[in-house]
């Protein structure tokens, strides 16, 4: 198992490819103030930090440690802290955004009392990508195991796999205004064998110990000949929300 930053900043690179679009729209529609301060909370290696606006006064935070100096190394702008509990004054920033991080946090509804805190009146709080895996669709048949098998594996790392279908109200219990909330889109193009190798070798690590290596290699072959005859057809609904900070 790779549990190293270099390895997950590869993966968190590929998730910030699938909501690059989508920022594009959420920030222009916030209309923000020339070089704004920004913060995203749980950073990680600062993958999505490489990919936000460049007119974004950066800064990113996060728990690990390790991942953080990893990003420190691009992103000096770095800060070691609880999502639950940040350690910054109120209304120190312009916008404060996640992405994929409330399903992994105990309490989403205290961290996202704690962004709109950070935010100051009249700025935003964003959410960029939360999945539910309630509403998984696997095809061909022979593959929805898999997503009942991951959906599982996120409970046991203390994921909450269905919190995208909660999103708009988190965003509503923490009174934040003016809230735009939808899903990603789904597209299928030709698969690519290096983005496909990195998402099985997530799936070995979520997996690893839950099935039995025969019955994973047998997935994943199938997932294999599924892709290369055009049949496979993957889609996790996948949530943001984006919501204003009281202007009062």
């Amino acid at each position: 198992m790779d549990d190293s930053p270099a390895f997950w900043h590869t993966r968190f690179q590929q998730q910030a490819e699938w909501t690059r679009s989508l920022r594009a729209h959420l920030l222009n529609l916030a209309g923000l103030p020339p070089r704004p301060r920004a913060l995203e909370v749980g950073s990680g290696t600062g993958a999505l930090l490489d990919e936000l606006h460049p007119t974004l006064n950066l800064a990113g935070l996060d728990i690990d440690l390790a991942r953080l100096r990893f990003a420190a190394t691009r992103h000096p702008a770095q800060l070691a802290g609880d999502a639950h509990c940040l350690p910054l004054v109120a209304a120190s920033f312009d916008l404060t955004v996640c992405h994929f991080l409330l399903l992994w946090v105990a309490d989403p509804a205290g961290t996202l009392a704690e962004m709109r805190r950070v935010t100051r009146p009249g700025g935003w709080v964003m959410a960029f990508a939360e999945p539910d895996y309630g509403g998984r669709l696997d095809y061909p048949e022979a593959l929805a195991p898999l997503g009942m098998h991951q959906t599982a594996a996120l409970q046991a790392q203390g994921a909450d796999p269905h919190l995208g279908r909660r999103l708009r109200a988190l965003f509503a219990q923490a009174g934040l205004q003016n809230i735009t909330c939808g899903v990603l889109g789904g597209e299928w193009h030709t698969p690519d064998p290096a983005a496909a190798n990195l998402e099985w070798q997530v799936i070995n690590q979520d997996l690893h110990g839950q099935l039995p290596p025969a019955e994973l290699a047998k997935l994943q072959a199938e997932e294999h000949r599924a892709q290369q005859t055009g049949e496979r057809l993957l889609f996790v609904p996948t949530f943001y929300a984006a919501g204003q900070t009281p202007a009062h």
